[in-house]
């Protein structure tokens, strides 16, 4: 007994020597020689107190679709800051009686409190009990959730029990007094502080614990949630209940001494227990906001979007981390109904789980001001569950390792008809094998060979753009300039992948330490297969490239955005790249009718474009060793891409099949675009035209023909 009364007495000298310290702190802020810290101090405790004041809170982001449904929400703090008036009275008795009870009687430190409180460690040896004040616990909290942004060093520091930290705290607490109502501070504590399980505030704690708002929440419920704010991962109902019962039922009991339930104390009595025998009420399934790209609506088909859009937005100066905190409203280009009817189409052709292959297809919509990015979808499903076929990359959007094939004839052509080499309906040579005059593979001559024998001697741009004679675009590529046409995969969309990555497809580090960027290798080694698109290719550019060529040469940045407004309701600027006319129209018109022949009888994509009546463009492409194949096309409204690639740790030959498959190293059985990511590409784009009347493709100019 005697030990615990000396302690007590320790505890009631040094809360007496505290509160002198703060008295004196706040009535002589300039003393001597320390006026020049003191005032220094001062100015810090006005800023902060104007901070307080203002309280720019963290707040959800949230991400919407095309037709402002949310596909996703992103914070590192789950608050819905409400007013005064949407905050029931009940919650704010409940949470004076067990925080403040003498919140509408001090100015912002309660000397009573701090007196009682020493008084009570001078009996019984407990401490501080009823000392902080609601104000001061505003400041504390917001200085350790908003300012310090929740991590473990700022709570430490914001609550560090030291004389120093209680002397700001107790003087940003009276400035306060005088700046807001009582009224205003305890909706700003409401609003601030955190109640457990990522929430904070009383609007996000109303909807995760019991789904309701805070203006309709019972004594019950209040109480229970101003019981929280004591310890809320302790008193977390989802894992004691009979912890946060027993808290909630001392709250209650505080709210009829403190006279909640009316001046009568029998029928106060009775009021409260009545409140204390209801069951606890929290919803069985806590009604917690999704956080992240596997959020809201479909997160596992809907992420590979949000996921380009986040990377998207850190680019055009908006990060994540401001994303997280800043409550912006974002409406995206995002079209639920192209992404679903991509994502049914990639895993209709290989299933989610097929072990190390990805099937990934991009739409974009060409416009005149902006490329819509409608859909960004895999037979993968978003998430990081490898096992159960998931993936936390962009794929449809990220430059793949793996390469787009013959696709990249497209690009000879446009340099071809760009320089005056050719026209789409002239004639040009398609010999079986051919020997590069230009190229040179290592130290011996470049000689490459067709794939089959199929093709005639002669055959128009057209032809070969459909066919795909690998001899006719080494001829064409030498006669255009290996420089023209590298710089026309860079112009027409593909400058991530020439410009971003090196030749493994590694993003460029800022030093240049991996470089070459993999246009200018390729350059650097007059290499003539970049005509057979071996290297790193984004499915998205590729998508884009289509868009550019249907859209008169126009180029612009596949953007996922729409419009971002900010907190306060007003528009946020982006710094998007803008719009370039990639080619002239006349050059881009003549490339896509020069394209138009893959889907028709004799092209290669003929068999997967069955029963396809539009006006359209196409582009098949398989890789050499058949790791890789793609589809690129697009009508007047839609274009789009698609990719089959090896995903796995080891690349191996992908073979036909139903499904494909992985088949080592023998290419013998390799598929070709036409069987895999055409079909992918056609099953998607029915359904995304349908509605759509068929649009044809431009006239083109005699000059070109």
């Amino acid at each position: 007994m005697f030990a615990a009364r000396a302690t007590g007495l320790v505890k009631l000298v040094g809360l007496c020597f505290m509160a002198g310290v703060l008295v004196a702190a706040l009535l002589f802020p300039v003393v001597g020689g320390l006026g020049l810290a003191s005032n220094r101090a001062a100015d810090t405790v006005d800023q902060t107190s104007g901070e307080l004041t203002k309280a720019e809170l963290p707040l959800v982001t949230t991400v919407l679709d095309m037709h402002g449904q949310p596909i996703a929400y992103l914070y590192d703090q789950y608050r819905v800051p409400v007013p005064s008036e949407a905050i029931s009275d009940t919650m704010k008795a409940a949470i004076i009686a067990v925080e403040d009870k003498r919140f509408f009687e001090h100015k912002g430190v309660d000397w009573q409190g701090i007196a009682r409180a020493a008084a009570k460690a001078g009996v019984d040896g407990e401490t501080t009990q009823g000392a902080s004040t609601i104000t001061q616990q505003y400041v504390k909290n917001y200085l350790a959730f908003v300012v310090g942004k929740g991590s473990e060093e700022a709570y430490e520091k914001a609550t560090e029990a030291t004389i120093g930290r209680k002397i700001s705290e107790a003087r940003i607490a009276t400035q306060l007094e005088q700046k807001m109502t009582k009224d205003e501070i305890l909706t700003a504590y409401l609003n601030v502080v955190p109640f457990g399980n990522g929430t904070y505030g009383v609007g996000a704690a109303a909807r995760t614990y019991f789904d309701t708002t805070p203006d309709k929440l019972t004594v019950p419920q209040a109480a229970m949630l101003a019981g929280l704010v004591n310890e809320p991962s302790r008193l977390n109902p989802g894992s004691d209940v009979d912890a946060a019962i027993k808290r909630r039922n001392t709250v209650i009991d505080r709210m009829r001494d403190n006279g909640a339930f009316g001046p009568d104390p029998k029928e106060a009595e009775e009021k409260a227990d009545e409140y204390k025998a209801a069951d606890i009420g929290v919803v069985p399934d806590l009604k917690l906001l999704p956080n992240g790209c596997v959020g809201a609506g479909d997160g596992p088909v809907y992420g590979f979007f949000c996921r380009y859009l986040i990377d998207y937005l850190d680019r055009a100066g908006l990060p994540f981390e401001e994303l997280k905190r800043g409550g912006y409203t974002i409406t995206t280009t995002m079209d639920p109904v192209a992404t679903r009817a991509a994502k049914e189409s990639a895993e209709a052709q290989v299933p989610r789980t097929q072990p190390g292959i990805a099937n990934a297809m991009a739409v974009v919509q060409p416009g005149q001001d902006k490329h819509r990015v409608r859909a960004l979808a895999a037979n993968r499903d978003f998430g990081n569950n490898a096992d159960a076929g998931q993936s936390a990359y962009s794929i449809p959007a990220e430059v793949t390792k793996f390469g787009a094939g013959s696709i990249y004839k497209v690009f000879t052509a446009a340099a071809a008809l760009e320089r005056g080499v050719t026209g789409i309906d002239k004639q040009i040579d398609v010999p079986k094998t051919y020997t590069s005059k230009v190229y040179k593979d290592g130290s011996k001559p470049y000689v490459v060979r067709n794939s089959g024998d199929h093709y005639k001697e002669k055959m128009t741009l057209t032809e070969a753009l459909a066919q795909s004679p690998n001899t006719a675009f080494i001829i064409l590529e030498e006669q255009a300039g290996l420089n023209n046409v590298v710089d026309m995969a860079y112009r027409l969309g593909l400058r991530e992948s020439m410009q971003g990555v090196n030749g493994a497809g590694d993003p460029l580090k800022p030093d240049g330490s991996n470089g070459p960027s993999q246009g200018e290798e390729y350059k650097r080694d007059n290499s003539g297969s970049f005509t057979l698109g071996a290297g790193p290719t984004s499915v998205l550019e590729l998508a884009n490239v289509s868009a550019t060529i249907v859209n008169g040469g126009k180029w612009c940045p596949p953007t996922p955005v729409e419009k971002v407004i900010d907190r306060n309701g007003q528009p946020v600027q982006l710094k998007e790249a803008a719009c370039d006319q990639a080619v002239a129209p006349e050059v881009a018109n003549a490339l896509a009718n020069g394209m138009s022949a893959d889907t028709k009888p004799g092209g290669t994509a003929a068999a997967a474009a069955a029963g396809w009546d539009r006006p359209m463009i196409g582009k098949t492409g398989t890789t050499e060793n058949h790791w890789s194949v793609a589809f690129m096309g697009a009508t007047p409204q839609f274009a789009g891409a698609v990719m089959t690639f090896t995903d796995g740790v080891a690349p191996q030959v992908i073979c036909s099949g139903s499904p494909p498959r992985l088949c080592g190293r023998n290419d013998a059985g390799g598929v070709f675009g036409g069987q895999v990511a055409a079909p992918t590409w056609f099953r998607a784009m029915r359904v995304i035209h349908e509605g759509q009347p068929p649009q044809p493709l431009p006239p083109v100019d005699p000059r070109y023909r």
